[in-house]
C-alpha cells in the first residue's frame, strides 16, 4: 500500500523571541533623586517609580538599555544613586503582556460559519503563546481575524496541535459554541484521526494503546507513559510498511499532550523526524511526521453532523511516497 487518499474509519498536541518593539512606543517615567533616595540602589528606586512591575522585570529593562541616568544608559542596577540625578525608565511591557495582541496572518480556513472555524494548521505554527513563543501564534492570528475572538478564552481555541504537527483544528467564534465544543471533547464525542509516518515494522495490523500519560520524571520537555498519569487511549491501524518504516492511522480518544508521539514511541515506533521521542529525520522529513487528517463532530449550535478531511502537506506526502512505495 502507498499513500492514502482519504482516511477511512478505523475499527472501534524553540524559537528565538521576536525583536523587541521600539522603546518610544511605550510610556517613560522620570524622577530627580531626592534626599530620601540618595545612596539607594538603582533597582530599588526603579521599583518605587514603577511599582506595577516586578523588580526582576525592571532589572531586565535596565540590562536592555531602557534606563538612563542624566541621559546616559544605566545598566548596572546595583549602583548607588546620588541626590540630584535625573532617572528615566521606559516601561516596555513584559513579553507575556504583549502576547495576547492581534497579528494579521494567513489562515487556511477549511470551513467558517457564524459559530466556528475549521483551520488547516501548517507546520511551524505555534497554537498558543508560551515561553519562547509570545507572538506569531495562531491565537494572535485569530485575534486579528475576527473581533469576537478577544471576548473568548484563548480566542476560541478548544484543542491544540503541536508546533510541527499539521492539519485540522476546530475553533469557536462564540461563547456558546466554545462551551459546547469543550464539553463534546471532554465527552469524547469529537472524532480526530491522524496520519503518522513512524519507524519500525509493526507485527500487528490494529492496536489499541491504553496507557496513562504524565510529565516525564527525567526530562521536563517530554511526556511519558507513567503509572498514575492521566488516562490516554489511542487506536492505531497500520496502513502500510516497508523496511524500517510504517504508515499509520491513529484515532485519539483522549487529548493528552504529545499523546500519539508518546504512545507510539512507547511501543517502539517513534515518529520519523521526532527527535524528542527517539525518532530520526528521514525520507526528506525533518519535523515529526504527524498530520491531523480527519475531524468530525456535531455542530455545537445546530446539531448538524460535520466532517472534514484534509490532505497531507507536501513534505509529509513526499516522505510517505518515498518511504512506502506502492
Amino acid at each position: 500500500m502507498g499513500r492514502p487518499t482519504e482516511p477511512e474509519s478505523p475499527p472501534e498536541r524553540d524559537e528565538e523571541p521576536d525583536a523587541e518593539p521600539a522603546a518610544q512606543e511605550f510610556e517613560a517615567r522620570e524622577l530627580v533623586v531626592d534626599p530620601a533616595a540618595h545612596g539607594q540602589r538603582l533597582d530599588k528606586v526603579l521599583v518605587s517609580l514603577a511599582p506595577e512591575f516586578s523588580r526582576s522585570h525592571l532589572q531586565q529593562l535596565a540590562a536592555q538599555g531602557h534606563v538612563a541616568l542624566d541621559g546616559a544608559t544605566a545598566t548596572v542596577v546595583s549602583r548607588k544613586l546620588r541626590i540630584g540625578q535625573r532617572l528615566r525608565v521606559t516601561l516596555v511591557p513584559t513579553a507575556q503582556a504583549l502576547a495576547f495582541q492581534p497579528q494579521a496572518m494567513p489562515l487556511a480556513l477549511v470551513h467558517e460559519d457564524e459559530h466556528l472555524l475549521v483551520v488547516d494548521k501548517p507546520a511551524g505554527l505555534v497554537v498558543h503563546p508560551a515561553a519562547g513563543n509570545w507572538s506569531g501564534t495562531l491565537l494572535n492570528g485569530l485575534l486579528a481575524y475576527h473581533p469576537g475572538a478577544a471576548l473568548l478564552p484563548r480566542a476560541g481555541i478548544v484543542h491544540r496541535l503541536d508546533k510541527d504537527t499539521t492539519g485540522l483544528m476546530v475553533v469557536a467564534k462564540t461563547l456558546p459554541a466554545m462551551t459546547a465544543l469543550v464539553r463534546a471533547l471532554a465527552a469524547r464525542e469529537v472524532r480526530r484521526v491522524y496520519l503518522a509516518l513512524a519507524h519500525g515494522e509493526p507485527a500487528w495490523r490494529r492496536l489499541t494503546i491504553d496507557a496513562p500519560i504524565a510529565r516525564d520524571p527525567v526530562s521536563r520537555l517530554r511526556m511519558a507513559v507513567v503509572a498514575g498519569g492521566k488516562p490516554a487511549r489511542t487506536d492505531v491501524e497500520c496502513l502500510a510498511h516497508a523496511e524500517g518504516v510504517c504508515g499509520l492511522r491513529c484515532r485519539l480518544h483522549t487529548g493528552r499532550t504529545h499523546q500519539i508521539r508518546v504512545h507510539l514511541a512507547s511501543r517502539g515506533h517513534p515518529l520519523v523526524g521526532d527527535t524528542l521521542y527517539g525518532g530520526r529525520p528521514g525520507w526528506g522529513l525533518t519535523r515529526q511526521g504527524l498530520h491531523a487528517a480527519q475531524l468530525a463532530f456535531e455542530h455545537p449550535v445546530t446539531g448538524t453532523a460535520m466532517e472534514f478531511r484534509c490532505a497531507m502537506p507536501a513534505d509529509l506526502d513526499a516522505a510517505w511516497v518515498a518511504a512506502l512505495p506502492k
